[in-house]
């Protein structure tokens, strides 16, 4: 038997709907968002010994929400996580609240836990030149090579997601001067397209073995379908010990590079906001932390010392 009334249920349906059609948000989003919301009023059901219905959810009190935190905390939940779940559980109460005229305070009022936000973990730019350099030489099929090379410098050169990357298709070659991408929660943006990214793409096509059409994916695996973005984290991992980085120089990493890199040449973060396709400046704004700490780090190093 579901731990959540039929119409608590019916509800979070209706706001998770309303997510996608009116927020935007994305299916990976909106299915997080269930999980915590779900996770909750099960919660609640136990907490009180019988169903939540709407009227009940009506009547939470801080204790309440006191307990339901405890619980999570002592469930090894990390104070990042349970933030996000809050928040999860406070979008759907300020929705509710207004869809029943009820007062969320108890809920809206509950303090998120403090956590240290974690920067962008960034290549030095020799460094990311170089993943770009040894990447090619992983592989002993040419074509395999320079598919693996016109990944890696989109992710470098545009500043674009993995999944970004291995969504294009063959309707998008020969890459024009810009890219129409559709990012997180089907957020548009426009990217400038670097000589560099074209000429690698340009390349890989020449010598991919798989014949491309409009509606076939860009980046092929060996086999010829999609190419999975396993491929490219093991490629990055395996030129990444070669050349002595950490493990956080993934794909990731090199959009990362891509924003520090163009900060530290003077570029506006407005324009890195909108180039990212960052919904909220303050995501753009680590990048700023990240530029300040390398900062602090060679004037430490380069300061004479008394």
């Amino acid at each position: 038997m579901s731990l959540i009334s039929p119409a608590c249920r019916d509800a979070l349906q209706h706001w998770l709907d309303g997510l996608g059609a009116l927020a935007g948000r994305s299916e990976n989003t909106q299915t997080a968002y269930r999980g915590d919301v779900t996770e909750f009023l099960s919660f609640m059901t136990l907490h009180h010994a019988e169903r939540q219905g709407l009227k009940a959810l009506e009547r939470i009190t801080v204790s309440d929400m006191r307990a339901w935190m405890a619980d999570q905390r002592s469930g090894d939940v990390g104070a990042r996580s349970l933030a996000r779940k809050l928040s999860a559980v406070k979008s759907f109460y300020r929705w509710l609240a207004e869809r029943e005229g009820f007062e969320p305070t108890a809920v809206l009022s509950t303090r998120a836990p403090k956590f240290t936000k974690k920067l962008p973990r960034p290549l030095a730019e020799d460094a990311a030149r170089a993943m770009i350099d040894t990447v090619e030489v992983q592989s002993t099929s040419d074509w395999v090579a320079a598919r693996d090379v016109a990944v890696v410098t989109l992710l470098y050169g545009c500043g674009l997601r993995i999944s970004e990357a291995l969504s294009l298709t063959g309707a998008d070659a020969p890459l024009p001067a810009s890219l129409r991408i559709i990012g997180k929660g089907d957020k548009e943006r426009v990217v400038p397209v670097l000589p560099a990214a074209q000429e690698a793409v340009d390349r890989y096509m020449q010598l991919c073995p798989h014949p491309q059409a409009p509606d076939t994916p860009l980046f092929r695996g060996v086999r010829g379908g999609a190419l999975n973005p396993r491929a490219i984290q093991g490629v990055m991992a395996k030129a990444r010990m070669q050349l002595g980085l950490p493990a956080t120089a993934t794909p990731h990493a090199m959009r990362h590079s891509f924003a520090t890199h163009l900060l530290s040449a003077g570029g506006d973060l407005r324009a890195i906001q909108e180039l990212l396709g960052h919904a909220s400046l303050s995501t753009t704004q680590a990048y700023t932390a990240v530029d300040t700490a390398r900062l602090m780090e060679v004037y430490n190093r380069a300061h004479p010392k008394a």
